[in-house]
């Protein structure tokens, strides 16, 4: 008589559980009216709100209805609301909305504070999270994702002066608390230690608790994996990751491009492993590598309604008339009532049937290389507050990532054209990191230590080499601008060998 070991049942239990899934999303991705079922369903439930009643909610019957009466907004436009909510108001974007997650800041603050009800945490985060992994768990059957443990690398909780004290984290620190509660059985950490405010000591605890564990799949910003994956080698003296975990088998990342990082990965866990990209966003988790292909599919299943503005003509348009290989800003509409939002990225679409796409930048320039997303409203303001400081002119700027490498974390790299160089550069950039630290919370906490970004370095450039670089590029003019921030280093090369 065959028996089976509790592991082996929660594991079936768990696969069949993740297969009904699957049916659920499939479902919903190859549906041609879930979007306007999700758009229904949110107007009903926004109707009686401030915005509702201010737009006209219960007016409209169609997708026209809803373009014709409520606009597309940006962050400032929504954070009088959001302030009004954070101050204890309720029914204003949302009916109830108790909890927010804070991101990166805007040219109107250190930080952004998204709200997140209870239904977008349930039926956006949650279950598109359950979503990507039906998707992996069909993909390889033979998985054993459920016979071990899952460490997830969360953010924190904050604590502002509001006077009704509400739950201001990190979105994956709201998640960490909020999943299923049969799912923290496959958790690895503790809540205490996964919640912790100090990353140094965070790290060394992760690494504590973890390291005796059968760990089979691990989340998180590849900045902070390789900083575990460091310090769990350096305290069990093994040479690789794989030494430590035999069993690992998936690395879910998110948030910046893997490409830097994945040849390092390959090298430090010292075994072959799955890696998919996730896009969970403080506004929602909208997408996920479905497959080993690149491309990620579009959740039609968790009450999100999307539209997209294309890039050239501004055409806003819904999900069902975008076109393959076109540049769009993603515009959303949450069940927690970020109504007609933009949320900042820029997609191309790589399939129709079903919806997949690629993320391929910002609205406006970044850096996003460490999970930092420091803008260039970010950087401009901070040059400019410190050569005011120093006394200098800046000319011109460009600034690029320098990768991490095995040997030492990456920091951004500035070359600056003043009219006059300061005399002490190296007193200069140290102000000019402090300054991003001050106008931007996530370039602060990838700062915290040194552990995941150094402290920025300057470059002095010589006499109108940024002149140069234009004329060389046929694209000196009145109009011509320097690529301010980048993602990679080829102007910054380009410009730097005319130095």
């Amino acid at each position: 008589m065959n028996s089976f070991s509790p592991m082996t049942l929660i594991d079936c239990i768990a696969k069949s559980y993740f297969a009904n899934r699957y049916s659920v999303l499939m479902k919903a991705v190859a549906s041609s009216s879930a979007q306007t079922q999700t758009l229904r369903k949110l107007i009903k439930s926004g109707a009686s709100t401030e915005y509702g009643k201010t737009f006209h909610f219960r007016e409209i019957q169609c997708y026209d209805d809803f373009t014709k009466l409520v606009p597309v907004v940006d962050y400032p436009t929504m954070f009088p609301y959001i302030e009004r909510m954070l101050n204890g108001e309720q029914n204003i974007l949302w009916p109830t909305i108790k909890q927010f997650s804070r991101s990166s800041g805007t040219t109107s603050g250190k930080s952004k504070f998204i709200p997140v009800s209870r239904e977008g945490l349930v039926d956006s985060h949650i279950a598109t999270g359950k979503h990507f992994l039906s998707t992996y768990l069909h993909d390889y059957p033979q998985s054993r994702f459920f016979q071990g443990k899952g460490i997830v690398l969360t953010g924190s909780y904050y604590q502002y002066n509001y006077p009704s004290n509400p739950e201001i984290a990190d979105v994956s620190a709201l998640l960490y608390r909020f999943t299923d509660t049969w799912i923290n059985y496959f958790k690895a950490l503790p809540v205490e230690v996964a919640l912790m405010d100090d990353w140094e000591k965070k790290l060394k605890a992760i690494a504590d608790v973890s390291i005796p564990q059968n760990v089979t799949n691990i989340s998180g910003v590849p900045t902070w994996m390789l900083l575990l994956f460091r310090t769990v080698l350096a305290k069990t003296g093994k040479k690789c990751i794989a030494e430590v975990w035999p069993n690992l088998e998936l690395v879910i990342h998110g948030g910046v491009d893997f490409a830097p990082y994945r040849h390092q990965f390959e090298e430090i866990i010292g075994k072959k492993v799955v890696y998919r990209n996730v896009y969970n966003s403080s506004e929602g988790f909208f997408a996920f590598q479905s497959t080993d292909e690149d491309s990620m599919l579009l959740d039609l299943a968790n009450g999100v309604f999307y539209e997209f503005e294309e890039e050239k003509s501004k055409e806003v348009v819904p999900l069902a008339n975008v076109e393959l290989a076109k540049r769009y800003a993603i515009i959303v509409s949450t069940n927690s009532g970020m109504w007609r939002y933009r949320i900042g990225d820029v997609v191309v679409f790589t399939s129709l049937e079903p919806f997949k796409f690629n993320i391929v930048g910002r609205t406006g320039q970044y850096i996003n290389v460490f999970g930092e997303e420091l803008i260039q409203a970010n950087a401009d303001a901070a040059i400019a507050k410190v050569a005011a400081a120093f006394n200098l002119n800046v000319i011109d700027y460009t600034v690029a990532p320098s990768y991490f490498s095995n040997e030492q974390n990456g920091f951004h790299e500035w070359l600056i054209e003043f009219e006059v160089p300061p005399k002490d550069i190296a007193h200069f950039a140290k102000c000019l990191d402090v300054e991003l630290q001050q106008l931007n919370s996530d370039y602060e906490a990838k700062r915290y230590k040194d552990l995941a970004l150094k402290s920025a370095q300057v470059v002095v450039g010589t006499k109108d080499v940024f002149a140069k670089w234009l004329r060389k590029n046929n694209r000196l003019g009145v109009q011509a601008k320097i690529p301010r921030l980048s993602n990679d280093r080829k102007v910054f090369e380009e410009i730097k060998a005319l130095n």
